[in-house]
């Protein structure tokens, strides 16, 4: 009887079309943890690199905590939502200090650790201990709302108790760990947000969308917040074989990464307005300034389209300031930055 068989036809596609990934080798909450982390709001594709490098360059959680904050970061680079991996190390340092490197395998001791929310905790707790707790995530609410043909939006708060009760109940409390993997990848792989594969779905005959022709409009999700647009204009302060690098600070995007001197706008300055906030900013006048690139297509974060200007400065002397630090050419590629000034500093000859 239906839901009763859920879990029957759901593991059978699992075992026939699920994915060879290494974190699924291993219940190791660590490496699972790890997984975790990485692959929130990344696909998988485009995370799994990243697992190897992070798991090969700190292959216990011992490590993960010694390390320093830069190399990190460092690592992280072109993941984006850099407060996962500041989250990642201030965890392991929790799991260090407060289990003696022992990590965590159950629900209400991983909720505690810094950047571990509902989710992580259940999808950890039940793949390294196959503790009986649901996993829902975004491919979960897809096939949830589907099948069972759920209008109530995911991103509210009785959309959530709503899927979350659902998704209990279907639960396979003898095999969580299966369960969960598997409606996950049916959604990551059949029952995808665009053109899903419907005509060879095994969940077709029961499935509230596919009879209703409802496919498109489920899930259903509150609007986003409103897009802000800013205007980055970055300088690069050169001298002989130096230039001058910032590190942002707290409570704005890419927290703790370096990029060039910086005046954020709320519209596009040019080149005369450029240079006059230049000279405010550092009190002198420049010898040689000149615009190197401007980026007409914006540079989109969840909540934010960045637009970039890059003016390259000449000085005689560089300043000595707490602001910023002098850094050699060849030093440059050490450092971690954001995506947008590695894409520039790719085109750009020292």
């Amino acid at each position: 009887m239906w839901p009763a068989n859920f879990y029957k036809i759901l593991s059978f596609w699992y075992l026939e079309n699920k994915r060879d990934l290494p974190w699924r080798k291993s219940r190791n909450p660590y490496y699972i943890w790890l997984s975790e982390i990485i692959l929130q709001q990344t696909r998988v594709a485009q995370g799994l690199p990243y697992f190897l490098k992070f798991s090969e360059t700190f292959p216990s959680v011992f490590d993960l905590a010694a390390a320093p904050e830069d190399k990190i970061l460092k690592l992280w680079q072109g993941l984006g939502y850099y407060s996962r991996a500041r989250n990642l190390h201030a965890a392991a340092k929790m799991v260090v200090d407060l289990y003696n490197g022992e990590f965590p395998k159950k629900y209400k001791e991983l909720i505690k650790l810094k950047g571990v929310g509902v989710y992580t905790a259940s999808a950890i707790a039940s793949f390294a201990s196959n503790e009986a707790v649901a996993v829902v995530d975004g491919n979960v609410y897809r096939v949830l709302a589907r099948i069972f043909g759920i209008f109530t939006p995911i991103n509210s708060t009785q959309g959530e108790k709503e899927f979350n009760e659902l998704a209990l109940l279907l639960l396979n409390t003898k095999d969580a760990a299966t369960h969960n993997q598997a409606i996950m990848e049916f959604g990551a792989l059949h029952c995808t947000p665009k053109k899903p594969k419907c005509d060879d779905c095994p969940f077709q005959q029961n499935c509230y969308a596919f009879k209703e022709r409802a496919i498109a409009e489920l899930p259903v999700k509150l609007k986003k917040t409103k897009v802000k647009k800013r205007y980055f204009t970055y300088y690069i302060v050169r001298c002989k074989n130096e230039l001058l690098l910032h590190r942002r600070g707290p409570k704005d995007i890419w927290q703790g990464l370096y990029e060039f001197p910086l005046v954020v706008s709320e519209n596009e300055l040019n080149t005369e307005a450029a240079t006059k906030e230049f000279n405010q900013l550092f009190g002198e006048s420049a010898d040689g300034f000149r615009l190197i690139q401007k980026n007409q297509k914006a540079h989109k974060l969840s909540h934010q389209h960045l637009f970039a200007s890059f003016y390259e400065v000449q000085l005689k002397e560089l300043p000595i300031t707490n602001m910023y630090q002098k850094v050699c050419f060849v030093e440059i590629e050490t450092f971690p930055v954001s995506v947008l000034i590695s894409n520039f500093l790719e085109s750009y000859s020292f």
